[in-house]
């Protein structure tokens, strides 16, 4: 599978160079951003989505109506993806994963009208279900002792799914926390040659079950048997193109 996820990340960073609009990049662009954008309960469909990347534009569809906030936080999700292909192969730290929230947030009208901190850590307390995150004080600390651990590591993709609950738990932004944890993920495969883990809106709530565990019980084995099942959707997914 190394060579295979070599050369996936050759054609992704040829195609966006290009920025060629109907390959592996353009695929992978929507793919993550409809999902991960799903699961946050945006109103986007796939199709939507696609004409939103591919033309700028957005066509609404009968007895369904979208928010503006959603066609916003798409057009940044690309951003971002972009982004994270910017920085492959760069060493993971806390002003890069600052750059991603702010490419993800900055044309949010909503996030800045409510006094959200755009491509900054969070300055307000929050909370996700029954998980207690970190306290915004204590954030910046909390991600460099996380990035330095995880450099420092194999990479492999246990460590990846530690990382992953782990920066959840801090949810060190005021909101886009599971949109750039998510994205994050895609970085440390490709930089790793690990198949991509993208994880599917229809997955959503054994995703949200298996990322709880590990935070609560410190438990990893149900995280890392998802993350394994994701890339072999992924896989099948695109192995046509490669």
């Amino acid at each position: 599978m190394k060579q295979f996820t070599k050369l996936l990340k050759a054609k992704i960073i040829e195609e966006f160079n290009a920025n060629a609009k109907n390959g592996i990049y353009a695929f992978t662009q929507k793919c993550m951003a409809y999902n991960s954008n799903k699961i946050e309960g945006s109103t986007l469909t796939i199709e939507q989505t696609s004409y939103l990347f591919d033309n700028g534009t957005i066509t609404p569809e009968r007895d369904h109506a979208f928010r503006t906030k959603d066609v916003e936080e798409m057009t940044g999700h690309f951003k971002m993806f972009n982004e994270i292909l910017k920085n492959l192969d760069k060493p993971l730290t806390s002003e890069m994963i600052k750059t991603f929230h702010y490419q993800l947030k900055s044309g949010v009208f909503e996030d800045r009208a409510n006094g959200y901190l755009i491509g900054e850590f969070k300055n307000r307390a929050n909370q996700v279900s029954d998980v207690i995150t970190e306290r915004p004080e204590n954030v910046p600390q909390r991600i460099r002792d996380l990035t330095d651990r995880y450099n420092s590591s194999k990479k492999s993709l246990l460590h990846i799914a530690m990382f992953h609950a782990e920066y959840e738990n801090i949810h060190p932004f005021q909101d886009g926390n599971g949109r750039t944890g998510r994205a994050i993920i895609f970085k440390q495969s490709l930089d790793n040659n690990i198949v991509p883990v993208i994880i599917y809106n229809e997955d959503k709530h054994k995703y949200f079950h298996a990322l709880h565990t590990a935070q609560t019980e410190g438990k990893y084995d149900m995280l890392l048997e998802f993350f394994k099942e994701m890339q072999d959707k992924y896989y099948r997914q695109v192995k046509a193109y490669i």
